[in-house]
């Protein structure tokens, strides 16, 4: 005689559970894209103002490494997906604006102001993009 069998059809329990351990791709699209461009462009934009604007080498190495290095730093804490300290939404916006709007300033500073306004323009429609991606 076998054991008494659940009313329940246990072999199908696991069949819509996904991978944990499988690699999910992520997700690329154009303002993806975008942003990344955006950001590049940005952290070369004040690298090439601290070589245009300073006297090299000293202090014009400076600013093209410490002007770059310092923005990333501050777009790593404040605004990165997998930032250490946790800020909310307003915060996140506050340093974007800020380190979007240094960039384009350093563009103005040197004598292209064009180039400072287009790139202003087009970082704050990705950043609108953005921001209403994060919010539900």
């Amino acid at each position: 005689m076998s054991a008494p069998q659940s009313p329940v059809d246990r072999s199908d329990d696991w069949s819509d559970t996904p991978d944990p351990h499988a690699v999910r791709p992520r997700r690329l699209d154009a303002w993806t894209v975008l942003r990344v461009l955006v950001c590049a462009f940005g952290l070369l934009s004040l690298a090439y103002w601290g070589y245009i604007a300073w006297p090299f080498p000293m202090p014009g190495l400076l600013f093209v490494i410490g002007a770059p290095l310092f923005a990333a730093v501050v777009w790593f804490l404040f605004r990165s997906p997998r930032s250490p300290i946790e800020t909310d939404i307003v915060g996140k916006t506050i340093v974007e604006v800020a380190l979007v709007i240094a960039a384009g300033a350093s563009w103005v500073s040197i004598g292209h102001p064009v180039i400072g306004l287009v790139f202003i323009v087009v970082a704050a429609v990705s950043g609108v993009v953005q921001f209403r991606r994060e919010t539900p």
